[in-house]
């Protein structure tokens, strides 16, 4: 055999080996941030299941403020639906829209509960209450947490899949868009921070 040929398959064979690289690489960012919208999934899924007991303890007590009550009812089940569909890893740019919009929706409906509940001197001292808020309060830190470790993962997939050259291969490895971040309406917080008085 010739030098000639042998640097050509060896420069082949680098070639290769660089494509496959590129491949795995934009297989393992994108199975990052699937991963990282796993954990959102687990924080959502944990406070959709304690705001039934957040309005059924309210209810007690403000049960004139039916609408109130409705609307974080509605709008839990209408967030909880969107995010059942995005199941499997369905996390695409419209789905990710769809999700934020409930999301913003829930955060005013459980708002205007919050501004509700502050009328109500008895129930924010209900035992019950106080402890189903403190739950929603951790499950909203850890959900900021868990949404900024996903689009931390979706930066990283984006930029590297928009680099070069991987961005002449992303769609020929059935990467043919960016993947969306996930953004919450973050001025509608649930829960405010904890007032201390003396």
């Amino acid at each position: 055999m010739e030098i000639s040929t042998i640097i050509f398959w060896l420069v082949l064979l680098a070639l290769v080996i660089y494509i496959v690289n590129i491949y795995n690489s934009l297989v393992t960012l994108k199975n990052r941030y699937l991963n990282a919208f796993s954990q959102i999934e687990v924080q959502l899924k944990r406070r959709y299941d304690l705001i039934p007991n957040l309005v059924e303890t309210a209810k007690a007590y403000i049960s004139h403020e039916r609408e109130t009550l409705e609307a974080v009812t509605i709008a839990r089940n209408d967030a909880a639906a969107i995010l059942q569909a995005m199941g499997n890893g369905n996390v695409g740019g419209a789905e990710m829209t769809k999700l934020a919009g409930a999301e913003n929706a829930l955060q005013g409906a459980l708002g205007k509960l919050n501004v509700t509940m502050e009328a109500y001197p008895d129930l924010k001292a209900n035992e019950n209450m106080m402890q189903v808020s403190e739950e929603l309060t951790t499950t909203e830190n850890r959900i900021a947490f868990a949404r900024q470790g996903f689009n931390d993962a979706v930066m990283g997939y984006n930029t590297y899949r928009q680099s070069f050259p991987p961005v002449f291969f992303a769609a020929k490895f059935g990467h043919p868009a960016d993947a969306s971040l996930l953004e919450f309406d973050d001025s509608a917080q649930i829960q405010a921070a904890p007032k201390v008085s003396f």
